[in-house]
């Protein structure tokens, strides 16, 4: 099978395509015939071993894929061959092949084809966890959504626009912005050409419920200065690069709440809640995923570098079909 093959850490373009040897399928264990796979921003750090775990090379890198199932191992009863699924790890899906336990698997609605289910994954389902139990977003609430054009930021427009919040989305140029607007954000910031303290003090006189930042870096306290009392401040992920400091007097002075995301902490019962609802978006395409590039097997280096320079417009994919 052919794979993108780190070989040893560094820039993307480190990545090579190699033919390798299938995968063994063991116990409770299908091997899959991927059809697309999702480029996200760990992908690029696990490849200059900046992530927070580190893969030992050499390693096929890629963490969401979509496609259909081509073999069963042993203690496999709920799925059959032919079954098409999609699934989250931490590395692996950058392959025309690829073994994963069943138990993690989930089932790609009816009528929802590999490219759209492959990009719907970690994006969609953190933002709106984020936004259900983290954030806690109402019917009305202002929010704000840094990094609006990217994978997590997007989902957040798309999905805070469903549960019927106002949108003020914060991008790095206009283009990102249109897509943002044309998802239903109510006010569009271009952190780079205006000032964002007073671009969000003008936009939000009362102040925000709430802000997700799968950013971080520089915009993080304007945003934060931009809560109103009580807000809920969630940070996602720090895709500037930058780990920001926050002042700690304006927690005190403001009453905000900062809060970070991550899956387990969800409680169970509002997991199963929001996984159920999440599905019931998809399957009705009430929310589609927006997929600014597409990019062969061959060309995967290059799409890890459109995303690590943060060029990427919703989500990026690797066709493998």
């Amino acid at each position: 099978m052919l794979a993108a093959v780190c070989p040893a850490y560094g820039p993307p373009e480190v990545v090579r395509i190699e033919d390798l040897p299938s995968p063994g399928v063991g116990e409770g264990q299908v091997r899959i015939r991927v059809g697309a796979a999702a480029v996200n921003y760990p992908d690029v750090l696990l490849v200059a071993n900046q992530y927070q775990i580190s893969v030992p090379p050499p390693f096929i890198p890629g963490s969401e894929f979509a496609g259909e199932i081509i073999e069963l191992g042993p203690g496999v009863d709920d799925f059959a061959v032919g079954d098409r699924v999609t699934d989250t790890g931490l590395y692996g899906a950058f392959a025309e092949e690829v073994v994963v336990d069943a138990a993690g698997l989930a089932r790609i609605p009816d009528g929802v084809d590999d490219h759209t289910a492959a990009a719907f994954g970690v994006a969609y389902r953190t933002a709106y966890h984020t936004l259900r139990s983290v954030a806690k977003v109402q019917s009305g609430d202002d929010v704000v959504v840094l990094g609006a054009g990217g994978g997590v930021g997007l989902a957040a427009v798309q999905l805070g626009v469903q549960l019927s919040a106002a949108i003020i989305a914060v991008a790095s140029s206009n283009e990102k912005l249109d897509v943002a607007a044309s998802y239903g954000a109510r006010h569009r910031i271009n952190y780079r050409s205006d000032d964002l303290r007073q671009q969000l003090k003008e936009a939000l006189p009362e102040g925000a419920a709430a802000v997700v930042d799968p950013v971080g870096g520089e915009l993080s306290e304007p945003a934060l200065r931009s809560l109103r009392h009580g807000g809920r401040f969630v940070t996602v992920g720090y895709a500037s690069g930058v780990i920001p400091r926050i002042p700690l007097n304006l927690v005190l002075v403001k009453g905000v709440h900062v809060l970070g995301f991550q899956f387990q902490d969800v409680p169970p019962d509002e997991f199963a809640r929001n996984e159920t609802e999440l599905a019931e978006l998809l399957a009705t395409r009430r929310v589609l995923p927006h997929i600014g590039a597409v990019y062969p097997l061959a060309e995967t280096a290059a799409a890890l570098r459109h995303v690590a320079d943060g060029k990427a417009i919703g989500k990026v994919l690797i066709d493998l079909t």
